[in-house]
């Protein structure tokens, strides 16, 4: 905080290996009064202009040496990454929690510096020579909001620090970043990496605690300018209504139940995509399609042989190179699989496999990579995000019965859809009310932003979108 360490001074709490149980760290959190402190260092510093003031070019430069900075951390990213996260150490995620933010650290620099600081307002003719042929301009300007509050996941802790933390560095605000109770550690390599890179005193603070006062005083103190967020809804609700009486403006990347539909050509996809939700971090992953929409006539098929895959994962520990679904994030996680399912079978669903804690891992949290049949949408388990290892097969009679239910959710964050005939998959993809949409395929850049509507959110990240999210415009007229 202000540019140098300091010993917590509020309650002590434990960091758990979700995988085992076993205590990672006892750490002594901050006290309500240090995060007062850390605000107040991130205000002084904005206020002061040393950041915000410096060229984009100068800034760029140090924001550069930053993301070599994290680069050279990789190793103790990625072995965090197994003990804080639970996430299997050979998984493909594993790219989503150390090679991909360290890219897009870098990429974000650049994008940055493609994007003007001013743009010209499209008048027309007539007014751009103004009253009494007087010519006028007129411009869009993009400025730093201030201080920034950088609240951060669980599961892909790193990066979803980093969607904030870059941007908001880079367009000149002054931060203070709070990780997650569950998985604060990582988050210690951007105080490291900004001490590295020389920014300012109090441009960058990180705030470690394991209650919630101190988060919900970055969600309201009049002192913050801007708060962005990623998490659960109901915690993105409550940030919201914190933010409100400063009418502070808010990005929440909240949660999910993305639908896939399967075309009929593509059926034989599903799958293997029932599969790959499973293996992705234990289907902890709010971007996750944990809907199958398929043809009505092959959703047995589909069931049997979705079923066999799964039935081939190996579980166990995430430090395990060959686990391929590790554990969930502590049994909170746990609890919220198991009631989604029994709510699902009471409400007429059917557990084809898995649907429990695996007998064979009495310590850590582990929850069996599960597949349901559900009669129609309206199941619980349609409805509700898990954010486990469940994955929900439905079938549908037509491919309009298809778009209804999978915009048939209080959810929009991504949507996905599978067909060789591209022109129809496209069609079938521009009827879908989602945040992103994916047909065939998806990408994670730096240059393409990602964000929910409805539940799953308001505004950007990632992409010239989460660049501007950061930047307040004002308008600039004159003569």
């Amino acid at each position: 905080m202000g540019g140098r360490y300091v010993a917590g001074e509020g309650a002590v709490f434990t960091v758990e290996n979700p995988s085992d149980q076993s205590v990672v760290a006892e750490l002594r959190g901050v006290s309500l009064d240090q995060v007062h402190a850390a605000i107040a260092a991130a205000r002084a510093a904005f206020d002061k202009g040393d950041w915000s003031g410096m060229t984009r070019e100068a800034r760029a430069a140090i924001m550069r040496k930053y993301a070599e900075a994290l680069a050279t951390r990789a190793d103790r990213i990625k072995e965090l990454a197994v003990l804080e996260a639970g996430c299997p150490v050979s998984s493909s995620v594993m790219f989503a929690q150390v090679q991909t933010p360290i890219r897009h650290a870098a990429e974000i620099v650049d994008l940055y510096l493609s994007l003007p600081e001013i743009e010209d307002n499209p008048l027309p003719m007539h007014e751009r020579l103004g009253m009494a042929g007087m010519p006028m301009q007129s411009v869009r300007r993009y400025q730093p909001y201030g201080v920034v509050s950088a609240i951060a996941a669980y599961n892909v802790p790193l990066f979803t620090a980093l969607w904030k933390v870059i941007p908001a560095l880079i367009t000149g605000n002054t931060v203070v970043l709070r990780p997650n109770p569950l998985t604060p550690i990582s988050a210690m390599v951007f105080a490291k990496a900004a001490e590295e890179a020389g920014l300012p005193a109090g441009v960058l603070n990180v705030v470690v605690e394991g209650g919630l006062e101190g988060g919900q005083l970055m969600s309201s103190d009049p002192r913050i300018d801007m708060v962005s967020f990623t998490g659960s809804v109901p915690v993105g609700i409550k940030i919201a209504q914190q933010a409100a009486p400063t009418l502070k403006p808010v990005v929440l990347e909240l949660g999910g139940k993305s639908a896939q539909i399967f075309l009929p050509d593509s059926v034989d996809k599903a799958p293997g995509h029932a599969r790959v939700i499973c293996v992705s971090h234990a289907g902890q992953g709010c971007a996750l399609g944990t809907r199958l929409l398929v043809p009505e006539e092959s959703k047995a098929e589909v069931l049997a042989k979705a079923s066999a895959l799964l039935a081939a994962i190996k579980i166990g520990p995430a430090s395990d190179p060959a686990t391929e679904t590790g554990p969930v994030i502590n049994a909170a996680a746990v609890a919220r699989c198991e009631r989604l399912v029994a709510e699902a079978v009471a409400a007429g669903g059917t557990v084809v496999f898995g649907g429990k804690r695996p007998e064979h891992l009495p310590q850590g949290y582990y929850f069996e990579p599960t597949l349901l049949d559900l009669p129609d949408n309206g199941n619980p388990a349609a409805q509700e995000e898990v954010f486990g290892p469940v994955v929900a097969v439905i079938g549908y009679r037509d491919l309009d019965h298809a778009i209804a239910m999978a915009n048939d959710s209080k959810f929009g964050l991504s949507g996905w859809v599978h067909g060789l005939d591209k022109r129809l998959a496209h069609k079938v993809g521009m009827a879908l009310r989602s945040g992103t949409v994916n047909v065939n395929n998806g990408v994670t850049s730096a240059w393409a932003s990602m964000g929910g509507i409805k539940l799953s959110g308001q505004g950007r990240e990632r992409g010239p979108e989460g660049i501007r999210a950061f930047q307040q415009m004002s308008v600039f007229n004159f003569s």
